[in-house]
């Protein structure tokens, strides 16, 4: 039963890495609906390596899982 809610205890902080992006990329990383780019997700990516943040990085990686199974879905 603990397993189907992994996602819900993955997301520990929500909006950290929209905060993230508006902070190191600007408003640049948003489509105009408001929604993440990819292409940002990957450079913040690279930013989050660059300086260490091994914390950041894992929810980076969590909001592409999470955007690669919406369009699987779609």
């Amino acid at each position: 039963m603990n397993n189907r809610r992994w996602i819900q205890k993955a997301i520990r902080r929500r909006g950290r890495v929209r905060d993230y992006i508006l902070k190191k990329i600007g408003p640049s990383g948003f489509t105009d609906r408001g929604t993440i780019k990819i292409s940002a997700l990957r450079e913040a990516k690279k930013i989050a390596r660059r300086h260490h943040d091994v914390g950041m990085e894992d929810a980076i990686n969590l909001a592409i899982k999470l955007r690669e199974y919406n369009h699987r879905r779609a």
